[in-house]
């Protein structure tokens, strides 16, 4: 609701457009947007229209293109409980429905990004709270399920996959 905009190129400050603070935001395609200048710290999902409590507070001042990786050769691990402890898996590739592959638990522990970045979902499908996870912050390493950001309230996953351009 209220102002709006379209973005059709890349935005490296949304000030410079008038907004002074963004609430809501719908990525129809293109590369995620980010909290903050130089690279991405909690990032917005493409089509995912992200609620102003998902990012932390009540308004993200600004947003900014996110620093690209190379995803062709992406590759994350997965652990049942936290600090990398119990059972594991590794994917290189999209994975809609984590139970259908074999994961026997609704819920990831831990992970470790060791390339690439990734968007991890609540439910299968890719739908639910997303998480995006990249090799390049927390030196891919991500021990609890608060580090997965501000809005992480609960270790369930059941998709995950790869963010490419």
């Amino acid at each position: 609701q209220g102002k709006k905009h379209e973005f059709t190129t890349d935005c490296y400050s949304t000030p410079e457009h008038g907004f002074s603070t963004v609430r809501s935001c719908k990525i129809e395609s293109g590369a995620p947007g980010c909290e903050q200048g130089g690279g991405c710290h909690r990032g917005l999902i493409p089509t995912i229209p992200p609620l102003a409590g998902e990012w932390g507070g009540p308004a993200m001042p600004t947003l900014c293109p996110c620093q690209r990786q190379d995803h062709g050769r992406s590759r994350l691990m997965l652990f049942e409980q936290e600090n990398f402890q119990g059972k594991r898996g590794e994917l290189s590739d999209d994975c809609p429905s984590l139970p259908a592959l074999g994961w026997g638990s609704s819920t990831v522990g831990s992970f470790l990004v060791l390339s690439g970045a990734w968007v991890c979902s609540q439910y299968p499908g890719y739908r639910g709270f997303q998480y995006l996870l990249e090799s390049d912050s927390h030196a891919g390493e991500y021990k609890h399920v608060r580090e997965w950001g501000s809005h992480a309230q609960t270790g369930q996953v059941q998709s995950i996959r790869r963010v490419q351009q």
